[in-house]
């Protein structure tokens, strides 16, 4: 069983992904890249939006299969595209989610992201029945550490040259984790 959505926060909706969203996602990672492209693995190079509607169409064909669960945030009041986040699984006999997220360089600061994790944290270790909820980040990517500790997540560990980074240098990954 999938999360509930669409979702609201306080100042967000979250909504399952759709082809429809592809003309603001395109928007957003455009304006974004550049800030994306350290962190992300899938910002190697600026995604056409050809890529990005298919993009869509299997992200919304994994959440009603119940394979992963991509999820897109907007403003409540103006429904402007603000970020991208999901809770995507790890092990399902535990069972436990990995959050990851991205907000779109305009609107970063005003902690939307934290409000998506912690109604994503909501969703799985309530609805959900997750036992253990994670995020990852690049050790470096101070600002993604930072979400993270500010929605309650515990770092637990640091995996020392775990990844190569899209610089093509090995990079440190941060694990934060959340338990029911």
């Amino acid at each position: 069983m999938g999360p509930g959505l669409p979702f609201e926060t306080d100042r967000l909706v979250l909504r399952a992904p759709s082809p429809d969203h592809a003309p603001a996602l395109q928007e957003a990672i455009e304006e974004s890249f550049e800030a994306l492209h350290p962190w992300m693995p899938w910002a190697v190079k600026l995604q056409t939006f050809e890529e990005t509607l298919d993009f869509l169409a299997r992200s919304e064909r994994q959440f009603e299969a119940d394979e992963n669960y991509i999820v897109l945030g907007f403003l409540r009041e103006s429904g402007r595209f603000v970020l991208g986040t999901g809770l995507h699984p790890r092990d399902r006999d535990v069972p436990s989610y990995e959050i990851g997220y991205w907000c779109r360089s305009s609107l970063q600061g005003n902690g939307y992201v934290v409000e998506a994790v912690n109604a994503l944290a909501a969703l799985g270790l309530g609805l959900m029945g997750a036992r253990r909820l994670e995020i990852r980040c690049d050790a470096n990517n101070v600002a993604s550490a930072r979400v993270a500790t500010r929605a309650g997540f515990e770092h637990e560990a640091t995996l020392r040259r775990e990844r190569v980074a899209n610089d093509g240098t090995l990079s440190d990954t941060l694990i934060f984790a959340k338990l029911a």
